[in-house]
């Protein structure tokens, strides 16, 4: 079932209960207010819809009705998908709607920013969200957020990066000359405006730290 146009409210009947839980049609997943789930696209060729369950009613008839908070995808939004967004990156959207539970697909997790960069690796079920998305003005909170390497674009967590043991910023590989092969070698890296500095004290750990809020993670393309 598609996405009702943001803004307009769907009508919603009175008469229905409230429920604790629902079990997904064909599965023994079960759902509950405040998770996350994967929704049926309107066109077979496009990935599922993701949202999260704000609350969960039933009819006399027991037919079930979730209302939902939708999460955008990048291309999904005003701006699109730009260089700096990840494959798996949602924005939670002020998008809310009611939708049958018979479009329920499956369960997912959408991580904080922080958390999903801690992961080992990325199941199809993980996605992350940094950003809240008005959906009428395409406009982002927050509206800043770190920038990193001579691009000055903020992290993507499917890149590799390597940290300046001087300055303490990160690069891509590409933006200093590197391929990733030549990086995922490197004990070190000292950038070109610190490489001249005799007091740039080089160590063993440049990979020990990604950019993202200064989370200590292993810095490696996910897999996905």
């Amino acid at each position: 079932m598609a996405k009702t146009r943001p803004g307009v409210p769907s009508k919603i009947k009175t008469g229905r209960k409230e429920l604790d839980s629902y079990t997904i049609k064909g599965t023994n997943k079960v759902v509950r207010a405040g998770e996350c789930v994967l929704m049926r696209p309107s066109d077979a060729g496009k990935p599922p819809y993701v949202a999260r369950v704000e609350k969960i009613e039933a009819d006399a008839r027991n037919n079930v009705k979730v209302h939902c908070r939708w999460y955008y995808r990048p291309e999904e939004s005003l701006g699109g998908r730009r260089q700096f967004h990840g494959a798996k990156e949602l924005f939670l959207s002020d998008h809310f709607d009611v939708q049958s539970g018979h479009t329920i697909e499956g369960k997912c997790i959408v991580h904080t920013f922080k958390n999903y960069t801690r992961l080992e690796n990325v199941g199809a079920e993980d996605y992350y969200c940094r950003f809240e998305y008005k959906a009428a003005t395409g406009a982002f909170t927050p509206d800043r957020v770190a920038v990193y390497c001579k691009c000055e674009m903020p992290y993507n967590p499917d890149d590799l990066m390597v940290q300046c043991e001087g300055c303490k910023d990160w690069y891509h590989p590409g933006c200093v000359g590197m391929t990733i092969e030549e990086a995922k070698k490197l004990d070190h890296f000292v950038c070109a405006e610190c490489s001249s500095d005799d007091d740039v004290k080089k160590s063993r750990n440049g990979f020990a730290e990604s950019p993202a809020d200064d989370v200590k993670v292993e810095t490696k393309r996910r897999k996905r």
